[in-house]
This record gives structure tokens, sequence and C-alpha cells, in this order.
């Protein structure tokens, strides 16, 4: 196996995850450093880890680690609450709120149309620097001033680094705070979520480095043979055209990424933050009523856009702010929701089971897809049965 070992508890009935876990990472070159969380209608069943040596730095149940896009199911999470309370309506034009992404062509885009990734701006010409990746502010002003790759609203495809920048407009706009600021005074700080949009000082002795994947240099041909056009939709949403080239390990490691939060993929958690995340909204968490009403999770959780994304390729991606899981995981319900990211990390919740999944890891996997969330996804509603 490896060497990996692993650690944590399993409640009656969810034995088999821990022989899943050390499974489902078999074929992994080295320990990945993983975190995985399970909940089951509000309550945690799984809570596992493996140790993932690194000299004087080892992962455990209570790390923190960066975890790309599974920040958009938080920075969601925001906007649905906002939406709940009618301070946002999905309907409303962003430059309504926001006159400044009016210019080149966007002035009809409309708030749902940034939360289904329909609003044809995945990225800048040019590509977005170290320092605007790291601030959702400094991105929006190039965001603003873009023209779409496509006319809003006709096709979809997947805004990597441009989704949060957007919304964080229109809330700072809407309510006068930041959208980091609402999701911690509103969602996160009353529940001590260990999903930090915005790293205290504090917390920083929990935080692990992201790692980068290991690989053959046949493995690496192949990817870099593969490697989309940088100027092309996927590769311009990938930030592949900003100069220097965009090194994603780098991303989540900088102080300047820890500390602002930005709501596309910038946020710090563990898996047993993610896990009661997710809780929260559909469930509630000790005793406390969901954040979320029916009426808001079926708004939000309703597939937006059939047909492949214009980015990845992938067929019915997005609800709203969330992917819809089924399209990655047909045994979930149909209203399964959640959002993976680039190093592995994976959480949703999925209403049909009462099941509320999360995963991370602290080494990037090879081509940054981790199967192995399918592999342990599919156990744990193997437990289920």
């Amino acid at each position: 196996m490896n060497g990996i070992r692993i650690r944590g508890e399993v409640a009656p009935g969810f034995e088999g995850m821990r022989h899943a876990f050390a499974a489902c990472l078999a074929d992994e070159p080295a320990d990945p450093g993983a975190q995985l969380a399970v909940h089951l209608e509000g309550r945690r069943v799984v809570d596992l880890w493996t140790d993932g040596p690194v000299v004087g730095d080892t992962v455990t149940g209570d790390s923190l680690m960066g975890v790309y896009s599974s920040t958009k199911g938080a920075t969601a999470l925001t906007v649905a609450l906002l939406v709940q309370e009618g301070v946002l309506d999905l309907d409303r034009r962003v430059a309504d709120h926001w006159p400044a992404f009016a210019a080149e062509g966007k002035r009809d885009v409309t708030i749902r149309q940034v939360l289904s990734h329909q609003a044809g701006v995945p990225g800048v010409d040019g590509g977005l620097t170290p320092a605007e990746l790291a601030d959702d502010t400094l991105a929006a002003g190039r965001v603003a001033a873009q023209r779409p790759y496509w006319e809003p609203g006709t096709a979809y495809g997947y805004h990597s680094f441009t989704f949060g920048a957007i919304l964080n407009e229109v809330v700072r706009a809407a309510t006068g705070e930041t959208l980091q600021r609402v999701y911690e005074r509103r969602v996160r700080a009353p529940r001590a979520l260990d999903v930090y949009l915005g790293l205290p000082e504090r917390e920083g002795k929990r935080v692990v480095a992201t790692l980068p994947w290991l690989s053959t240099p046949a493995q690496e041909a192949a990817l870099a043979a593969n490697r989309p056009d940088a100027d092309g939709v996927p590769g311009v949403s990938y930030n592949l055209n900003a100069t220097p080239p965009m090194d994603y390990v780098a991303y989540a490691n900088s102080r300047e990424t820890r500390a602002n939060g930005p709501s596309s993929g910038g946020a710090v958690a563990s898996a047993r933050g993610l896990a009661s995340l997710y809780s929260a909204a559909v469930f509630g968490l000790d005793g406390e009523p969901p954040l979320l009403t029916s009426a808001t999770l079926a708004e939000f959780t309703r597939l937006h856009t059939p047909g492949a994304d214009l980015v990845t390729g992938v067929e019915g991606r997005f609800a709203l702010g969330f992917e819809h899981k089924r399209s990655q995981y047909p045994f979930l319900g149909d209203r399964a929701f959640g959002h993976c990211g680039m190093g592995g990390s994976e959480a949703f919740a999925d209403p049909a089971t009462g099941v509320v999944y999360a995963y991370t890891r602290r080494r990037m996997p090879f081509g940054f897809t981790a199967t192995e969330n399918r592999c342990l996804t599919a156990a744990v509603l193997r437990c289920l049965s």
C-alpha cells in the first residue's frame, strides 16, 4: 500500500470505509496526505486520514490545506443565502450592482448566468497575474474590461478564476461587505467551520503545503502533448495564457492567496470542515435548522446547463454555483450538489441519500484528476446498503 497508514474513526456500519480508503489509494506512487469525512443526515460517520509523511510535517485530521475550486461551494452557499433573504435577485443584471461590468457587451449578463458559468468571461486576454489571482478586487478590474469570449447566455464554460471575482463585486454592492466577510460572519464563524475564505494568521500552523504531483518523463510528455491551446477558451479559463505561466502549486501555497481567500479557488479547509459546511446547508448542525430552505435548495440544485461545457467538455455540469454531481457520479440523486477542486478535493451533499462527502489531499494528483473520489463515493453508498 505504498506505506499508506489509515488513521481516524468510523461509525458502526461504515467499517468498510477504512479498507476502501486504503484500496482506492493503492495505485498512488506515494501517500498523498489525504483526509476523508462523511456525514449521514448531519451526523459524522467517517473521519479518516493518511499521514502523508514529509520531513517535519505530517497530515492529521485537523490539518488545513488549499482546496482550489471546492472554494466555490462556500461562495455559492453565501450567494444562496442572500438570494433566499431577498438581498439578491438571480435574474437581476450584474451591471445593476456593478456598472463597470457592462463594458464590452456584458450589460445584460445576470447573476443567474454568472452562477451557471454562462457569462462568457471565463478568463481575460493575457491572463491574470499572481497578484490578481490572489485578490478578487484586482481580478474584477480585469474582468470588467474584458470582451466576452462568446455571447453571454448562449453557452456555458467553466469560469475557473473569474467566477468569484464577479460575485464578490455584486455582494459588496448589495451588502456593503465583501463576499468573504459575509461568509465569515454568517456561515463560518457561528459554526466554527474549518473552511476559510481568508485564513487568520493564528491558524497558519495548521496548514500543510500543497505538493506537486509525482510522474514519469513519459507521463509528462503525454500531458504536454494534450495541453490546451493557451489562447483557446479552455486555456483562458485555466489561466494558461498568463505570463509568467500559471503555477498552480505556488497559487495554493501563496501567503496572499491564503490571507485573502479569493472566492473562486483560494479557500483553506479540511475534509471535516467541508463536510460540516454542506451538512449545515442541508441538514443543520448541532440542532440548528439548515441554512437553506427547501425552496432555495430546489432552485440552486436544479440543472441549469444542459449540453457540453466549452472548457471541460463535461455534459450537464452546473446547477447554480454548485456542480450538478450526478453528471460525475451517476449513482447519486438528481439533486446532489457540491464542487470539486483541482488539487483533488471534492465535497458534496446528496439530499436523496442523506450523505455528505468531503475529501482533501495535499499532493496534487497527476493531471489534476483525483480518480479515487469515484471509488470512495461508491464505497460510501455500499455501506448504506
